[in-house]
C-alpha cells in the first residue's frame, strides 16, 4: 500500500475512534440525565401526594425539575446527533443522487454548527452575567443561577464540540470520495432503518412468548 494511502487509512481510523469515544461520553451523559429526570419525577410525585394527603409541600420540586430538564436536554443533543435520531425533513432527500445527499449532509451540519455556536455564545454570556452578579432565583430556594446554567452551557458546548468533529469528519470523507462514511456518520436514516430501530428486540420478545 502506498505511503499516502497508509496515512489516509490511519487518519480515518483515528476519526472512527474519536467518533466512538464521543458516542460513549454522550451515552453516559444521557444515562445520567435520564436518571436525574427519574429522580425529579419521583420527587414531584411525592410532593403531589404529600400536598394532597397532608397539605404539606416540598418547596422547590418544580424549580429543580426545570433545571434538570434543561441540563439533561442540552446533554442529550450530542447523543441524538451521533445516532442521527434528530428530526430531518427528507421528503426529497431519498430520491437525490448519493453525492448530492452527502453534500447536503455537510451543509446541514455546517448550518447547525453556526446556529449552535451562536446560541452557545449567548448562553455563555448569560452564565457569566449570573456569575459576576451572583444572581439567585427569586424563589424560596434562592438557587445561585450559575449552577444550573453551568450544567446547561456545558451541555451546549459539548454539542458544539461534537458538531465540529462531525463536520470535519464529513468534509474529510467527502474530499476522499468516501460517500459511504458520510452516509453512516451524518446521513438521514432510511425508512427501513428507522423501522428496524423502532422494532428492535420485538422479534425476540414475540418468539419468547
Amino acid at each position: 500500500m502506498p505511503p499516502l494511502r497508509v496515512r489516509e487509512y490511519a487518519c480515518m481510523k483515528i476519526f472512527a475512534r474519536l467518533h466512538a469515544s464521543l458516542e460513549k461520553i454522550s451515552r453516559a451523559a444521557v444515562w445520567v440525565g435520564g436518571a436525574a429526570l427519574l429522580l425529579c419525577a419521583f420527587m414531584v410525585s411525592v410532593d403531589v401526594i404529600m400536598r394532597k394527603l397532608f397539605s404539606i409541600t416540598m418547596s422547590g420540586s418544580d424549580e429543580i425539575s426545570g433545571y434538570v430538564f434543561a441540563a439533561a436536554t442540552a446533554w442529550a443533543y450530542s447523543y441524538c446527533l451521533l445516532h442521527r435520531s434528530h428530526i430531518r425533513i427528507d421528503a426529497l432527500y431519498g430520491v437525490l443522487p448519493v453525492w448530492l445527499r452527502a453534500v447536503l449532509d455537510a451543509l446541514g451540519l455546517a448550518l447547525l454548527l453556526f446556529y449552535m455556536a451562536y446560541l452557545t455564545n449567548k448562553a455563555l454570556d448569560v452564565f457569566l452575567t449570573s456569575w459576576e452578579r451572583d444572581s439567585v432565583s427569586i424563589t424560596t430556594l434562592s438557587v445561585p443561577q450559575w449552577i444550573p446554567q453551568l450544567l446547561w452551557v456545558s451541555g451546549l458546548s459539548w454539542f458544539v464540540i461534537t458538531l465540529t468533529f462531525l463536520l470535519v469528519y464529513v468534509l474529510v470523507s467527502l474530499l476522499r470520495g468516501d460517500l459511504a462514511t458520510v452516509q453512516n456518520v451524518a446521513g438521514a436514516l432510511s425508512a427501513e432503518k428507522k423501522i428496524d430501530e423502532e422494532t428492535h428486540g420485538m422479534d425476540g420478545v414475540g418468539k419468547a412468548t
